[in-house]
């Protein structure tokens, strides 16, 4: 397996999004019952410095699809599926929606409020994965080369999940510092269409997260998971999830992950060796 450059987002949108719940406790959930228990929150995650996943301020779009990004799942137009981010980065209101707007909780862990996916169709996809979406609501762009309803891949953060599914299929990047395995250390997923998003490592076992960046429910194809010199890790090398081990280049190394199936459990790790 080789390592890769992945192009960079068309916005250079900072910050992060997750699937949660409604109470926003814990961000970054996975895997649920039922499609009405699944909400978008700006995180950041647990071990993550407080503004670390901040979003630009502005209005944003959302929508559900299917993994590839073909099938539209989202039942509302647009114009009911948007939120304000405020100036700290989290989500703020869904007052640009109107009167249509989704239903919001209270994001117990960092402030601000969650926001219900739901109204959306069942995915076609055998694994039961969801795919969500946020980009800013100006950039909606439906002539864009590769744009997916409109929303532009490199301009938006994406994240998966799965309904009433059993198979686990992940990515964990670990980053390993004097023999141990560090939290709070970020690496960006670039998913099979281009668009990306940030995780931290994390020791959260309820959600399959031990001491990892955690990327779960992953759909088939290449994807990309990048990381960089930060505070607390200077890279050393980088070990693919083939045994190959990459040096970086300016500080920075990504690595193409090839997801095969996901129809049975399945992790690809990521081990960054920092100095």
């Amino acid at each position: 397996m080789t390592a890769a450059v992945a192009a960079p987002p068309l916005l250079q949108l900072s910050g992060a999004i997750f699937t949660s719940d409604a109470s926003g406790v814990p961000v970054n959930l996975n895997h649920y019952a039922d499609k009405r228990d699944v909400y978008l929150n700006g995180g950041p995650g647990i071990n993550a410095p407080a503004d670390a996943a901040g979003l630009p301020p502005g209005v944003y779009a959302f929508q559900v699809t299917s993994p590839s990004g073909k099938v539209l799942l989202s039942d509302d137009p647009v114009e009911c599926r948007r939120v304000t981010i405020g100036d700290n980065g989290l989500f703020k209101d869904v007052l640009p929606s109107g009167a249509c707007g989704h239903v919001t909780g209270i994001d117990g862990e960092h402030g601000g409020i969650t926001v219900q996916l739901y109204p959306y169709e069942d995915t076609p996809n055998p694994g039961g994965v969801y795919k969500a979406w946020l980009t800013p609501y100006d950039a909606l762009d439906c002539k864009a080369p590769g744009n997916k309803n409109c929303f532009v891949p490199g301009n938006s953060k994406t994240d998966n999940y799965k309904v009433k599914a059993t198979s686990i299929v992940e990515i964990d990047t670990r980053f390993h510092r004097d023999g141990a395995l560090v939290d709070g250390l970020a690496a960006t997923w670039t998913d099979t269409l281009g668009a990306s998003n940030v995780k931290y490592s994390e020791y959260a076992p309820s959600r399959l997260a031990f001491h990892e960046a955690h990327v779960e429910a992953v759909e088939e194809g290449i994807h990309e998971i990048t990381i960089a010199n930060q505070d607390g890790c200077t890279i050393g090398s980088v070990q693919t999830p083939g045994g190959t081990f990459v040096k970086p280049l300016k500080g920075r190394v990504s690595v193409s992950v090839n997801v095969r199936s996901i129809a049975s459990d399945k992790t690809y790790f990521v081990d960054v060796y920092c100095t």
